[in-house]
């Protein structure tokens, strides 16, 4: 009988070092599924590689055997001494490991809770697999169920609501601010990798025109390009204030780069539209006093940390609803493999009372001397009826009720009273 096996590492249990070691580019990773697949211990595999994990999910009639296998290739395969890495390995079996995909999938076993990549990234393991025709009727199911799973968790529980990056918290609260954030132009005051990220952020949302001041003007024209942006001089800020919506400034001056002055000085000419200032240095370069003109808002790194902080909490209560629909789905998973796990009992009990019959019935026919085209059909007839109601109870058995708890205590007794393993 098939057994779901899973062997990998993770950023819970290995440091990036042993990660980094282990991880297979796209085009690496479909000759290791090859090459996986080509193990007689091995039916089905699909490998599984992020920047936070490295998997390789099969199925096998041999699981011990093909435990060790994989983990011989990927030593030989990424010339890795396996003592380096097996203590961070996790080896999950049967529900186990169907429970460990759908977590997956539904990104509660994430560095970020919720986060929504994973679900694309193994998306794209599977499709090369499929490519590869290294999967199956087994991993094609649990597969698409844990696709499916993840877009219910996703759509019923508001575990991927709420911001959990600093540079992410930023563009959430301008987006309260603003209402949406389409056409808003935006000031980028220095050059901090969390200030890129959060413009990366904006133009998702469609901001508009970008200005980039940098007190290195080559540096500002370089990262104004690469946004299709402007750069101006540091000293023409405080004219630029008049014009832009949003201020994100990450710079690592000493002193504050934007005063209340500069401030008070444009709101006229803003005719008091809002201004919202995102402070993402340390130490500051946004004075706080601003906060208290009308229609400004000044959000430093500490504001930004507090809501991601709750916003984690928030996660955290909707992961339990999450885990709900995971335990769901992998209750009607292991019926399906019950199920599975019937279908070739049924089978050969079939061909074991059909070859019966028919040793039976050619004993007696040569007796009965030459029969006529309707006699024939008749006994063909009574053949067939004789098999299904014989069958029928047996069958019945294995699919329900005679199955629970047990369902493989079930198929054993059915196997050992017909005596289906007598050949084998």
């Amino acid at each position: 009988m098939q057994s779901i096996l899973l062997i990998g590492l993770n950023h819970k249990t290995a440091p990036v070092e042993i990660r980094e070691c282990l991880a297979f580019s796209g085009e690496e990773a479909s000759g290791a599924a090859a090459a996986l697949k080509e193990k007689d211990s091995i039916d089905e595999v699909v490998l599984f590689s992020t920047c936070n994990r490295v998997e390789v999910l099969l199925t096998s009639s041999d699981p011990g055997r093909a435990a060790v296998e994989v983990k011989t290739f990927l030593a030989h395969f990424k010339q890795v001494p396996g003592e380096r890495f097996e203590k961070a390995l996790y080896v999950h079996q049967g529900e186990a490991a169907v429970r460990h995909v759908f977590r997956v999938a539904a990104s509660l076993d994430s560095l970020v809770l919720g986060e929504p990549q994973i679900l694309g990234q193994m998306k794209a393991s599977y499709a090369a697999a499929v490519d590869l025709k290294s999967t199956g009727v087994v991993l094609n199911r649990l597969l698409h169920r844990a696709f499916f799973t993840a877009k219910q968790v996703r759509s019923e529980t508001g575990i991927g609501d709420h911001a959990v990056s600093i540079s992410y918290a930023a563009i959430e609260l301008g987006r309260k601010i603003f209402g949406e954030l389409s056409g808003k132009k935006v000031l980028l005051v220095g050059a901090g990798e969390m200030a890129e990220l959060a413009i990366e952020h904006l133009i998702r949302n469609r901001s508009g025109e970008l200005l980039v001041a940098n007190r290195t003007f080559e540096r500002g024209m370089s990262l104004a390009q690469r946004f299709r942006g402007k750069a101006i001089r540091f000293e023409e800020i405080p004219e630029a204030l008049a014009q832009v919506d949003i201020i994100i400034s990450s710079t690592g001056s000493p002193d504050f780069v934007i005063v209340p002055s500069h401030v008070k000085s444009v709101m006229r000419s803003r005719r008091n539209r809002p201004l919202f200032f995102i402070d993402i240095a340390v130490p500051r370069d946004i004075d706080p006093a601003i906060n208290r003109i009308s229609n400004v808002y000044v959000y430093d790194i500490d504001d930004l940390k507090g809501v991601v902080d709750d916003n984690i909490q928030d996660r955290k209560r909707e992961a339990v609803k999450a885990e709900r629909l995971v335990d769901e789905a992998v209750i009607k998973f292991r019926q399906w493999m019950e199920n599975q796990a019937v279908v070739p009992t049924i089978v050969a009990l079939r061909k074991k009372i059909e070859d019966i019959v028919d040793s039976e019935f050619g004993k007696t026919m040569p007796n009965l001397g030459t029969l006529s085209d309707s006699q024939q059909a008749a006994m063909a007839r009574m053949k067939a009826a004789l098999i299904n109601k014989v069958l029928h109870y047996p069958t019945i058995f294995l699919k329900n009720g005679g199955c629970r708890p047990d369902k493989t205590a079930s198929v054993g007794t059915i196997r050992k009273l017909f005596h289906l393993d007598e050949d084998v």
